[in-house]
């Protein structure tokens, strides 16, 4: 019985962060909650895995963003063609390039309901385990010792990224982008969870495995595990990396090191014989194949590149809303608005009183990933507020409850602050057109003079 009722106390306040999070982005879909959403890109990819394929079997059902891959001459097919006849379908075909962990997951939905899933309110659900996901992990964090946070600072900051960050309204699109950021959340938090203190190699390959196949930047995560495991296998790592590297006990790291790898591999191999079965290389995922305007741009620069630093660093630290004396006297461009404007609680975590065994470690992978995001062909765009950002959030939380800083009142002002914002950004991203200002040619940052 103590057992049973240990248990109960346990999920008791992350069932019912659940039931809230998820409850407030599903009412927040309003009228779309049984749709599908234009780009469903996801649920046609899950159609296509059911029938043991891995193109779509003939023109796709929509226009945007989908690669098309001509496999006589092994090359992209021309630029803005997506109608072919039936007769040259075999030569013709149409993916999805995105990763494909989200399509998986709704298999079973497609399997029972077909293509006519409502995968806004699938995702909606899905998204309550991103941040029900970050509060386990901060607690763990604290029975751990390694934070000193107590649980109500912890539900501060669980409620500060569900509703106060750009996940509020990734959360409520269920559209093919935003649909990989819901689902790479909760997986980041079980990664980080498992990875404290190398307790769990074998889930956390599992986790940062499964990253890679939703949010492929995300993979660069990967080094805080190996971190950990130095440092619970050197005698002393508080003396520098350098100076316990001679005390590392070599065969327990080592043998960490391959329970992690084990699981990663594997779903770096499943990734890398897709690739060679849908483009005949395994080292090509097929963003390359878009038919989208600016294709021309990653053909000239790759998809990622140090070409793209400055306009996507812009929209990451400048994108100000643009005010005007005409109606509705405010423009949000199409690039999104700056982290700091959207959450600018974030800049504690650049601030802190103490730095614990964890926090070097994960700063440094946070900037790895972000730099990695910025070095992208795309800003995000369209977007209400930087969505990239979504990659990194998980862990910069963490951050913050390792920082020692006190949650003062201007701090939960501005919390308070950024769950307005972010509220605004899910109730009219997409649907209240005449805050947005949308120029198609995305090189428009700022707004003109």
């Amino acid at each position: 019985m103590s057992r049973l009722r240990s248990f109960g106390n346990a999920v008791r306040v992350p069932l019912a962060l659940y039931v809230l999070f998820a409850g407030v982005y599903v009412a927040m879909l309003g009228g779309r909650v049984l749709e599908n959403s234009p780009d469903d890109h996801y649920v046609h990819l899950a159609n296509s895995f059911l029938h043991g394929r891995l193109d779509q079997g003939g023109n796709p059902p929509g226009r945007n963003d989908w690669a098309c891959f001509d496999h006589e001459l092994e090359e992209a097919c021309p630029n803005g063609a997506f109608l072919f006849p039936p007769s040259q379908w075999d030569r013709y075909k149409f993916y999805v390039s995105f990763p494909p962990l989200p399509a998986v997951l709704l298999m079973p939905v497609v399997a029972v309901m077909g293509v006519d899933v409502p995968d806004r309110l699938v995702f909606a659900l899905l998204a309550g385990l991103g941040p029900t996901s970050l509060y386990l992990l901060l607690r763990r964090l604290r029975i751990l010792g390694h934070s000193r946070r107590s649980r109500g600072e912890d539900l501060l900051l669980t409620v500060s990224f569900g509703f106060g960050t750009v996940f509020f309204f990734s959360a409520v699109q269920g559209t093919v982008w935003f649909a990989a950021h819901v689902v790479s959340v909760p997986l980041a938090c079980l990664f980080l969870g498992a990875s404290v203190d190398a307790r769990r190699p074998g889930l956390a390959g599992l986790a940062i495995g499964l990253l890679f196949l939703t949010r492929p930047t995300t993979a660069l995560f990967g080094l805080f595990f190996v971190a950990e495991a130095f440092r619970v296998h050197a005698d002393d790592a508080r003396l520098g990396w350098l100076s316990t590297l001679r005390s590392l006990d070599m065969r327990p790291f080592v043998r960490s090191l391959c329970i992690f790898g084990l699981p990663a591999a594997a779903c770096l191999g499943a990734a890398l014989a897709m690739n060679q079965a849908r483009f005949a290389d395994p080292l090509v995922f097929g963003h390359e194949y878009l038919q989208i305007v600016w294709r021309t741009r990653i053909e000239t620069w790759g998809l990622f590149n140090y070409h793209y630093v400055a306009k996507n660093l812009s929209v990451l630290l400048a994108g100000l809303p643009w005010l005007s004396r005409h109606e509705p006297h405010l423009l949000i461009s199409g690039h999104g608005l700056a982290l700091w404007v959207t959450t600018p609680t974030l800049l504690w975590a650049l601030y802190p009183r103490e730095r614990g065994v964890l926090y070097r470690p994960l700063a440094l992978c946070v900037l790895l990933v972000a730099v990695a995001d910025l070095m992208y062909q795309n800003s995000g765009w369209l977007q209400f507020g930087y969505r990239f950002a979504n990659d990194y959030l998980p862990a910069v939380f963490v951050l913050l409850a390792l920082t020692g800083q006190r949650f003062s009142g201007g701090f939960r002002a501005l919390v308070l602050y950024a769950i307005a914002v972010n509220a605004f950004g899910a109730v009219t991203y997409d649907r209240v057109h005449r805050y947005y200002h949308v120029e198609p040619t995305q090189n428009v940052l700022f707004q003109p003079d």
